[in-house]
């Protein structure tokens, strides 16, 4: 999937759907170009859950490569637990780690909605440079296997993609 169909069909709608449900609505644009960066370095918008080298899925699901423990984590924060509670009501997927990890996998709003709360659970300011975003993908994410030399051209896509979607709204 190209970023700008990521954008059109996954991204914008599960962001729209995580004000609505999730109340988190603000820093939306600083946000976006980074939630797209983030999916295309974990998954080059091809597969909704991790790809091993053994037989069936590995350990992380949705297009941000989540895994059960950093959903753990997110039901436990005091700014990301009440907005994942109300996200799993509107789900209708039961709020625990397991239920909603396996949720994640095709439940691309719900997807959206723990990525966002991940961000949102970051004390620092929304990246908006690629440094930035590198030091917070490695932050909040704690990828296993960082690729350093994906992130550039995972950023520049989706600054591309999201300053073309930008044009396309106005």
């Amino acid at each position: 999937m190209t970023p700008s169909t990521f954008l059109a069909r996954i991204l914008d709608p599960g962001l729209e759907w995580v004000a609505t449900h999730g109340a988190v609505a603000q820093n939306r644009a600083a946000a976006r170009p980074w939630l797209l960066a983030v999916a295309i370095q974990e998954t080059a918008l091809l597969e909704r859950f991790q790809i091993t080298t053994g037989s069936g899925p590995g350990p992380a699901r949705s297009w941000w490569q989540v895994e059960a423990p950093t959903i753990g984590l997110l039901l436990k924060h005091p700014v990301s637990r009440p907005r994942l509670l109300a996200m799993c009501q509107a789900a209708t997927v039961r709020a625990e780690p397991a239920c909603i990890w396996r949720a994640i996998e095709g439940h691309d709003a719900l997807a959206v909605g723990v990525a966002r709360l991940l961000l949102l659970t970051d004390p620092h300011p929304v990246p908006i440079g690629e440094a930035e975003g590198w030091a917070t993908y490695t932050r909040v994410w704690r990828p296993g296997k960082p690729h350093p030399s994906k992130w550039p051209a995972a950023w520049a896509a989706a600054r591309e993609a999201c300053g073309a979607a930008a044009v396309a709204l106005q």
